[in-house]
Parts: structure tokens; sequence; C-alpha cells
């Protein structure tokens, strides 16, 4: 007995013309509700287009634009600091940051202004300033920005020493390399702006690395034996300084009393010449007597003869003796 296959046909469906003009009218109202509103948060700015032409920048809020197409809204985050990484990998962020393991070799190796190579691994940190620029100016923008920050650290690093790139100018390699990053990106259209670069490990190859860090130990013992010297020198020469200005100071007061004695010995000469020219005889008396007085003020019972006179009757002892025989009765 032959199988006989029996197909039935599908049910149909009734669908009224009014119920279908109803949903069309939603999913029209929908689809232009959708495409005709945008909302801007406080860390972005959209970028309206027109047909694919440029027409304006919009701030944070609820803005309108054409439906269906006719104008497109880019949401750029221009208060937001995105970071790129070079010569290593970030795998999880956070409180605790996990790195991968991988190392990027055509990355972090440069050569130094000495000729040695070093391995240098870097942060930049960049905000967009310019929308605009940022979508229409550069077609590959990461790539721009890795190869223009490669371009720049590499320049840097080629013009100092290894010692240097390793210890003290770390700081001035990061301030000229925002300077110099900046004036490229600004020049290139790019629409960025460089907030940060920050250097993270830098470490010579893995062949002398136990050798610089020998090096390394005796620059920090030769900073603390200078940090020590200091030490003792600013502990010691202000003491000595001092002492020193005292020293002066007494001396130009000794100086001083000096001159003014000698100015007032000079001034009473002066004076006394004058006078002596006027009468010699009285002034050489006079001096004379001041002389002896000046000789004899601290003496007692002194006897002054004239040694011209003869046959003295010493009339003195007499006197004397007298004095003391009247006491005794």
């Amino acid at each position: 007995m032959a199988n006989t296959t029996i197909f039935k046909k599908p049910p149909k469906i009734n669908l009224k013309w009014p119920l279908v003009l109803i949903i069309l009218i939603a999913i029209g109202v929908i689809i232009f509700l959708s495409t005709s509103f945008i909302v801007v948060d406080q860390t972005e700015k959209a970028v309206i287009t027109t047909f694919g032409k440029y027409t304006k920048t919009l701030g944070a809020g609820l803005h309108y634009k054409l439906p269906f197409g006719i104008q497109r809204a880019y949401i750029v985050k221009t208060q937001v600091i995105q970071t790129e990484t070079f010569g290593f990998r970030t795998i999880k962020p956070g409180v605790v940051t996990q790195y991968s393991s991988q190392k990027y070799p055509n990355e972090s190796t440069m050569l130094t202004g000495d000729l040695n190579i070093v391995d240098v691994e870097w942060i930049i940190q960049y905000r967009i300033a310019n929308p605009e620029a940022w979508l229409f100016n550069v077609t590959d923008r990461e790539k721009t920005i890795r190869d223009t920050s490669q371009s720049v650290l590499n320049t840097l690093v080629g013009d100092r020493a290894i010692l240097g790139v390793i210890g003290p100018d770390r700081q001035s390699i990061q301030d000229a390399a925002v300077l110099l990053m900046n004036e490229l990106f600004t020049k290139y259209g790019l629409g960025i702006v460089v907030t940060q670069v920050q250097l993270q490990n830098i470490v010579p190859p893995e062949g002398v690395q136990a050798a610089f860090e020998d090096v390394n130990k005796a620059i920090q013992d030769m900073n603390r034996l200078i940090n020590e010297g200091r030490e003792a020198y600013n502990a010691e020469i202000p003491k000595v300084q001092g002492q020193a200005e005292q020293t002066i100071e007494v001396s130009q007061g000794y100086a001083a009393e000096r001159v003014n004695v000698a100015q007032g010995d000079v001034a009473r000469f002066d004076a006394v010449y004058a006078e002596y020219r006027k009468a010699p005889d009285v002034t050489k008396k006079r001096l004379y007597y001041e002389m002896m007085e000046e000789i004899f003020k601290d003496e007692k019972n002194i006897d002054l003869i004239d040694r011209s006179l003869q046959n003295i009757l010493p009339i003195k002892n007499i006197t004397q003796t007298s004095s003391t025989q009247e006491a005794s009765r």
C-alpha cells in the first residue's frame, strides 16, 4: 500500500488594517524618538554630523537632532583621563593592580646617550580636548599616540647618560616628554592634551643588571655621605661664623675706642700747646706740678728737698719729734 502525504494549508491570519496601521505608526514613533534625542552627561560632548558632514558640538544635557540617520551623534568623553602603557600591560586595574608578565622589548628597549641599552616602562595620560579633531583629523588615533610617545621618549633618553636616566633625570624626562608630546599632537591636529608622563621601571639589560645595582648602591652611599657632610656643615659653620662676627665686632669696638682715646689725647695736646704758645713759663710750671701731683698722689710722708740748697735744717724732723713728745705727754 503506497504512503500518502497530506499537506494542510496554514491557517489564515486575519489582520485588520487599522491594527496594522497602529503598529506601524508605533514603530515609526519609536524609531523617531530613538533617533531624534540624545543624552550627554557631564564628562562627554556630542559631535553632530549632517549627512556625514560636521555640523556642531553639543555639551551636557538632552538634545534634539534630525531623525532617521539624517543627523548622527558621536559621543566623545572629554573629561575622562585615558591611559596608554608602554613596555607592559595591565590585566586588572584596581587597588592592587595586576600586570601581565609578558615583556614588550620593542617598546621599552632604548639606547642612551652614552651608548648603553636600557629598558624603560612608562605610562602616558591624556584627555580629549577637541572632539571634532579627535574624530575626523587622524585615521588611526591610537597608533599615532603610541608612535609619537615612543619617538619622544627615545629622543629624551638618547640625550642622557644611563646613570642620569636611572637616577636624577627622571623628573626632567617626564616634564620634557609632556611638553614635546603636546607640541607634536597639536601639530598633528589630534585634539588631545597629555596631562602626565610617568616613568615606571627603568632597568639595565639582564646581563649587567647586578653591576648597575652595585653602582646604584654606591650612588646612594655617596648621596648619604654628602647629606651627612652637609648636616655637619650646617651645624658647625653657622656657629663658627657667629664667633667670627663676634670677634670682629669686639675688634671694631676696641679699634673705635683706641681711635677715640687717641683723638682725645691729640685734642688735649693741641689745647695745651695753644696755651703754651701764649705763656710758655706758666704752662711749663703747671705741667710740672700736674706731673708731680700725678706721680706722688698715692704716696704718704714724702719730703721734697731742693738739691741745690746747702746746710738745710731738717725742720720737718724736729716738728715731727715735738709732735711726738707732746702726744706722749
